[in-house]
């Protein structure tokens, strides 16, 4: 079958190269892949920046977010032929740690575990795969052209999910949030935070193209201007972050409403050095009992919730999330940023 692969660590390795058919383990899924969406992560991985291919292997198929239709599922697995499933990345270390021993991969503490499409393990850009039916997600048929963007809703339902954790130390009846960008991520936890009743505002540099339109038609409220002035005038209880930029994060870290909750879900680019007042902000964050949290991938629940989230939204509007829809023959132009893209699909 034909297979989207990369050599890691060697730049200009991405292509679409024939690898073997999958052959399901005993209680597998059997899935014909139908799109992947593509993401930062990918990009980083094409570009040798990073990823592990599977043990004696030179070779990693890639794509994490996936969407697939099952074409074999055994007796009592739960599923059936013509299912619409996602396949959740993370597998727990083998240790396990105990959060992965408690079904908390996604809080591993010995970084043994394991990816699709990442590190160590085949992921879902191939025209077939398999997967245990305890790591497939079933998806309502209405999200048979969107459901690839259930891996990043998983992302932000966490993020939504530790902030009220935290809110739960104490008395927490969040209004208003922040969600600063509006690429995929920002956009679905803008989704997210009106799915929950907020006021939200969302926060990004452009001006026109999709995204102002995007949020408007969400019922949120778009800015583009400064993000200390606009962290200021909003005062946000909840910030979900997913920018990663320095200046940003710290620039509305510094705004939040008293009790502030700041979730960050962008990964920052290591080395640029920026000037703080590190004083004033520690002293706001102790005296207005802040808080600035990371949050990172997902567990199953959170891939549960995440579905339930798509199945309630607005399908004409997921389907405007996807930019561009493109073949896998044409891998490059999917990797290839366009000045009006949001989130890109590769069709498999």
């Amino acid at each position: 079958m034909r297979a989207l692969t990369v050599i890691p660590s060697q730049k200009d390795s991405l292509a679409v190269t024939d690898v073997p058919e999958p052959e399901p383990g005993e209680g597998d899924l059997l899935v014909e892949g139908l799109a992947v969406g593509v993401c930062g992560t990918d990009k980083e991985i094409a570009a040798g920046e990073y990823g592990w291919a599977p043990p004696g292997r030179d070779r990693l198929v890639i794509g994490h977010e996936s969407l697939g239709r099952v074409r074999q599922a055994p007796s009592g697995s739960g599923f059936a032929p013509g299912d619409l499933v996602v396949g959740v990345v993370r597998r727990p270390d083998p240790v396990p740690c105990g959060a992965c021993a408690h079904g908390q991969f996604d809080m591993c503490r010995n970084g043994r575990y394991t990816e699709r499409g990442i590190k160590e393990l085949d992921g879902y850009a191939g025209q077939s795969w398999v997967v245990e039916p305890g790591y497939a997600v079933r998806l309502d048929p209405r999200l048979a052209d969107v459901g690839m963007l259930l891996e990043p809703t998983s992302v932000v339902a966490k993020a939504w999910d530790e902030v009220e954790k935290v809110g739960a130390r104490a008395w927490f009846a969040p209004k208003t949030a922040l969600v600063t960008g509006a690429g995929p991520i920002g956009l679905l936890a803008a989704l997210l935070g009106v799915q929950r009743g907020l006021e939200v505002h969302v926060l990004d540099r452009v001006t026109d193209g999709p995204k102002p339109a995007l949020v408007r038609d969400l019922g949120a409220v778009y800015h583009a201007g400064d993000a200390g002035e606009v962290a200021a005038k909003v005062s946000p209880d909840v910030v979900i972050e997913a920018t990663g930029a320095g200046p940003v994060i710290f620039a509305v870290a510094a705004n939040t409403a008293p009790y502030g909750i700041v979730c960050l879900t962008g990964v920052s680019s290591a080395g640029r050095r920026i000037t703080l007042d590190a004083g004033g902000l520690n002293r706001d964050i102790v005296l207005q009992n802040d808080v600035l949290i990371g949050s990172v991938n997902a567990n199953l629940g959170h891939y549960a919730g995440a579905a339930d989230a798509l199945a309630r939204a607005d399908l004409a509007w997921l389907n405007r999330l996807i930019s561009r829809r493109v073949p896998l023959e044409a891998l490059h132009d999917a990797f290839t940023a366009g000045p009006q893209d949001v989130k890109v699909v590769i069709e498999l």
